[in-house]
């Protein structure tokens, strides 16, 4: 694998959850960013719990009940401080890769009646457009040996492992949904084959 990624910096990150390790890396090819959160020791380690998430603007920074990936995003960070090690690596592929314009545009179409698939469909795009190979390149860079991926989605683990990751587990990532939530995390299990107990 090819690299694409430069490290540009290091920080002592506190947070609610916990006191993390911030590395951020640039993509040399199209200058997005990616960060990782880092607790605890995990160069030459085996078996490190990995949440591998893909930025929601709505949801991570605005709290959006539409869908769960703020949710995910500060569960995932609790399971790893309760590990008491662990990586969050965090990835600029809003909208599952389509971008924040498009992605507003296809809430539009949800909010018509569509679901989050064929709102993507109806507007010409990718149902899924994300790639790993930048969560493989960081975890390559930190040394990690194998990981314990949490996540509900059986791609990612096929993606990643694609790009040379060694997963020895997947740990669901299960949140407290409210009802609003229930209709696009339905559409994510019955259309795009999540795992989920609803």
């Amino acid at each position: 694998m090819q690299k694409k990624l430069i490290k540009i910096g290091e920080i002592s990150l506190p947070t609610k959850v916990g006191d993390f390790t911030m590395l951020v890396f640039q993509n040399k090819k199209n200058g997005k960013f990616a960060s990782a959160l880092v607790l605890g020791q995990v160069l030459g380690v085996s078996d490190v719990l990995v949440r591998v998430h893909s930025s929601c603007l709505t949801g991570d920074v605005f709290g959006s009940l539409l869908c769960d990936c703020g949710m995910q995003l500060e569960q995932a960070l609790k399971m790893i401080f309760k590990e008491g090690r662990g990586v969050l690596i965090y990835l600029d592929q809003e909208g599952r890769g389509i971008g924040l314009g498009n992605k507003i545009k296809a809430m539009e179409l949800q909010q018509k009646g569509l679901d989050t698939v064929d709102a993507n469909l109806a507007l010409g795009l990718p149902v899924d457009a994300r790639t790993f190979e930048e969560a493989a390149e960081i975890l390559q860079e930190i040394q990690v040996k194998s990981v314990k991926l949490l996540t509900n989605n059986p791609q990612k683990v096929k993606e990643l492992q694609g790009f040379g990751v060694k997963i020895t587990q997947r740990v669901s990532v299960i949140t407290q949904t409210p009802t609003i939530t229930l209709k696009y995390l339905k559409t994510k299990k019955e259309r795009m084959g999540h795992l989920l107990s609803l």
